[in-house]
């Protein structure tokens, strides 16, 4: 799997692993590991049947780090080392690792990569609820971090507050940030008031009595690989002799959505919906345009695809002129060769 990863990306490749029973076979996994062209491999200081409370194996990685010559990740170290900044580097130093990998004393304390030291765990605490509630993490997730960060106050009776929280509004009043919450929702949904005002501006500027319009959406999975509505409506302009089709694509500011209109003998045609990419938006247009002309798109429920036929049979002819060609291009010896014997084999025995 590596090998294929190293040679089929551009990306760096890196690789995890937990150490085995023995140093000799962690060592000698390691170096094969290595010789797939990863560019790093990070590795966690315990086996597999071990958990945080048991210690770190820091001689293991140290013996993996000594071993290789690709860098070394040294991970594991949050329960028996890494309590502040500084122990990050005496971390390293043990298991002569090129750098470090920090889980949970990171999860507990997300200032331990502060240099001057930590915050109070409530500062820090209050900081993340911050940011909860303005970018609306779902409340079960700010819970789950709250609780990594208050671990053994979590009896008590804040702790236990959090724990029955059922909303961020809750998770607000256990940490005294109610006014905060109603603060920031209250400008949530002036924004949301201003937001929908602004989209309807919008869809008044792209009303044209003239447009043909549809709640439809392009879902690629309805449909053959390769083959799409736009396809289907080229293909059905040609046959009748119209000129192509043409899309006037625009992207509304506000939500960075798109909205595509299409021109097919002299009718406009759109989307209702407006769409996360132009592909996207330029696909429904063209499904709006076939279906009020009563013209099959492409969609797998269709039946025989006449596009996949057609493909088919223009690769089937690429494929014989190919070949033809190549026959052609022989050397001549060749061809003279595979004549004399041919007759070679017609002429019986004497």
């Amino acid at each position: 799997i590596l090998t294929t990863l190293v040679k089929g990306i551009c990306k760096p490749v890196t690789c995890k692993i937990r150490i085995l029973p023995s140093v000799e076979d962690t060592v000698n996994l390691v170096k094969r590991i290595e010789k797939t062209g990863i560019a790093a491999i990070a590795v966690h200081g315990r086996k597999k049947e071990e958990r945080p409370q048991h210690p770190v194996h820091c001689d293991v990685i140290k013996a993996i780090s000594e071993a290789v010559s690709i860098p070394v990740i040294a991970n594991g170290g949050s329960h028996d080392f890494i309590k502040e900044y500084t122990d990050i580097e005496t971390f390293q130093k043990a298991t002569a690792a090129s750098s470090v990998m920090i889980a949970r004393a990171a999860m507990w304390n997300p200032s331990i990569f502060r240099k001057e030291g930590l915050f109070p765990l409530k500062e820090v605490m209050q900081d993340y609820i911050k940011y909860a509630v303005r970018y609306d993490n779902h409340y079960t997730n700010t819970k789950y971090c709250l609780c990594q960060m208050l671990r053994e106050q979590l009896e008590t009776t804040q702790g236990k507050k959090l724990h029955a929280a059922q909303s961020t509004q809750e998770i607000c009043e256990v940490f005294e940030m109610a006014d905060f919450y109603e603060e920031t929702t209250a400008i949530f949904e002036a924004k949301k008031t201003s937001s929908e005002t602004e989209a309807k501006e919008e869809d008044d500027q792209m009303e044209d009595p003239d447009v043909i319009k549809m709640a439809v959406r392009f879902d690629k999975r309805e449909y053959p690989p390769q083959i799409t509505p736009k396809m289907y409506l080229l293909e059905w302009c040609r046959k009748e002799k119209h000129p192509q089709p043409v899309y006037e694509t625009v992207q509304r500011p506000l939500d960075r959505l798109f909205c595509s209109v299409v021109t097919v003998a002299e009718q406009k045609y759109r989307s209702t919906l407006w769409d996360k990419s132009k592909k996207l938006a330029e696909q429904a247009a063209a499904i709006v345009c076939l279906r009020t002309l009563g013209v099959p798109e492409g969609k797998l429920c269709e039946g025989e695809n006449h596009l996949i036929n057609k493909r088919k049979r223009e690769d089937q002819e690429r494929l014989n002129n190919r070949d033809h060609t190549e026959h052609l291009t022989e050397p001549s010896h060749k061809k003279a060769n595979f004549i004399e014997e041919t007759c070679d084999m017609n002429v019986p025995k004497m």
